[in-house]
């Protein structure tokens, strides 16, 4: 088999209760027939145009040629630095394909000026403009983060005097505004299947486009997947979608919090993945499942809360049962390309398991708003609550800040945890240049007691950021701001790229407490120097 998956303890006798039910409400066939109404009737008129990823597989074989030929023009060309413009699905699932393959593809998913132009100016390893290709992947053709990265790219080839035609790749929905202006530029265009969402397009154009152009085998990867594409569609016990979705959704109380761990798989990246299909998907209507992406040795696998649910990444589940000793996890194995398909099922079974539409993402939307009118309207920040080792603290109720110091403010905010809580770290900053800043997260962990979630921003908006707003109560929020000298103009716009990352942050701030979360908002005038403040109040 190309998936496995093994269950023992609590939650095998969880998926002994519930893996009945669900193999006699024809689910999965149902699924894979592209039956609208499984989710309910509220959800059949979205359900009905989002179900192409079931047939993602044999629609997207005729691109692997297509793209395969693109490849060898460009390198002939000496064009052999790939940049990917994308957020969500879009740079997530390329992000694992090449980090698995290891090859070596540039994710441009921020706004942070200084991540932005870093992508621009390349290096002297994988090269400058003159050796990139930049892939612009957006589903709507109007994301404003991989807009405005496009437009940044076209200036800077254009101050060289170099077609951008000559170096832009496109990927979109047919009929998206970005189609038709990027083939009146001449670009290279690849239309998508606009039946898949987002975060279920792995298998897609968004998914493979890049990723091929990178280098990656991508028929191997069509490979993988269709070998598992039989076993996901039969409504049998022995369907590895459905024994996932009973493990992860089912059981009373629920464990609505899943902490994905990798231990010795070959594949790379793929909580971050799942993590934006499970949470984006299940978190709305106040309830969902909060992936949380931790280390073999992250304090919530040492002493696991009572509704977090360990899922351990293994090479061969099969082997990893009977050498080590795992009760009450989900031990899962399998290709990349089988982890796809499974996940995918299993989070649309979840869905209706939950009883909520697993394929809009209606929060995600307020945060984009509420940045856009702080775009236009162009306010001034307030005044922080205090300052102290050059780190300004703002905080969604004055109390949080009675302390006057870092380590009180974080205390206060952990204070406000109820016992099904948990905690979000969201970064604003150039991640290749304060990576180290992901460390906070295991120091938060113990800190806090309750398992704590990491995302860079503006990523995580296309991702968590749903749960955060729409899906159960009980987070608290850590927001970290990396200021800094660098700004970089947007060509068109009338506003930079450190204005659009501000109002990004705040605008996910004000949906959030609009909402009744506590947020902290810590913004570092020196995030190198700065961080280490943090690491210490964290501790």
């Amino acid at each position: 088999m190309s998936f496995e998956i093994h269950v023992s303890g609590h939650v095998k006798d969880v998926v002994e209760k519930t893996l009945p039910g669900l193999v006699d409400s024809l689910v999965a066939s149902g699924i894979t027939a592209g039956d609208p109404d499984l989710w309910g009737p509220d959800a059949a008129a979205e359900a009905a145009v989002r179900l192409g990823w079931v047939d993602a597989v044999s629609v997207s074989r005729p691109l692997v040629a297509e793209i395969t030929a693109l490849r060898e023009q460009l390198v002939a060309r000496g064009l052999t630095r790939i940049v990917l413009a994308g957020m969500g699905g879009s740079s997530l699932a390329p992000e694992v394909i090449t980090r698995t393959a290891g090859v070596p593809l540039v994710i441009l998913d921020s706004t942070d000026p200084a991540q932005v132009l870093a992508a621009i100016d390349g290096d002297a390893e994988s090269g400058g403009l003159e050796q990139t290709v930049l892939v612009v992947a957006s589903k709507s053709g109007s994301t404003i983060e991989t807009d405005s990265a496009r437009r940044a790219f076209e200036a800077a080839w254009s101050d060289l005097g170099i077609d951008p035609a000559e170096h832009i790749v496109v990927v979109t929905d047919p009929g998206s505004p970005l189609e038709q202006s990027a083939r009146d530029a001449g670009y290279r265009v690849f239309t998508a299947d606009p039946h898949v969402g987002g975060r279920y397009s792995a298998l897609t154009a968004f998914g493979l486009v890049p990723s091929g152009l990178a280098g990656v085998d991508i028929a191997e990867l069509l490979d993988e997947a269709e070998a598992t594409l039989l076993e996901v569609a039969i409504d049998d016990p022995r369907n590895p979608a459905l024994t996932l979705a009973a493990a992860i959704a089912g059981g009373e109380p629920r464990r609505d919090k899943l902490g994905l761990v990798t231990d010795g798989t070959h594949i790379v990246g793929l909580p971050d993945w799942i993590e934006q299909l499970v949470a984006e998907s299940t978190g709305k209507n106040g309830t969902g499942i909060l992936p949380v992406v931790l280390l073999p040795l992250s304090p919530e696998v040492d002493q696991t809360p009572a509704d977090l649910q360990i899922v351990r990444l293994v090479d061969d589940a099969v082997h990893f049962r009977i050498i080590e000793q795992h009760p009450d996890e989900i031990l899962i194995s399998g290709s990349l390309g089988a982890q796809f398909v499974v996940w995918e099922y299993a989070t649309a079974v979840a869905g209706r398991m939950l009883g909520i539409n697993p394929f809009d993402q209606p929060d995600v939307e307020s945060a984009k708003v509420a940045a856009r009118g702080l775009l236009d309207a162009r306010p001034e920040a307030g005044p922080p609550a205090f300052t102290t080792d050059g780190v300004e603290v703002r905080v969604s109720d004055a109390a949080l800040a009675a302390s006057g110091t870092l380590a009180g403010v974080l205390d206060a905010l952990w204070a406000r945890l109820g016992p099904d809580g948990y905690v979000a770290v969201q970064a604003y900053a150039d991640r290749t240049s304060v990576p180290q800043l992901a460390g906070l997260r295991e120091l938060i962990a113990a800190d806090s007691g309750r398992p704590t979630t990491f995302g860079w921003g503006p990523r995580f908006l296309h991702s968590t950021g749903q749960f955060h707003k729409g899906g159960p109560a009980t987070g608290v929020f850590l927001q970290i701001i990396g200021g800094g000298e660098v700004d970089l103009e947007i060509p068109g716009r009338p506003f930079t790229f450190g204005q659009l990352v501000t109002a990004q942050a705040a605008g996910d701030a004000e949906v959030l407490v609009a909402h009744g979360r506590p947020v902290v908002t810590l913004t570092l005038t020196d995030p190198q120097v700065e961080v280490l403040s943090l690491f210490e109040a964290a501790q």
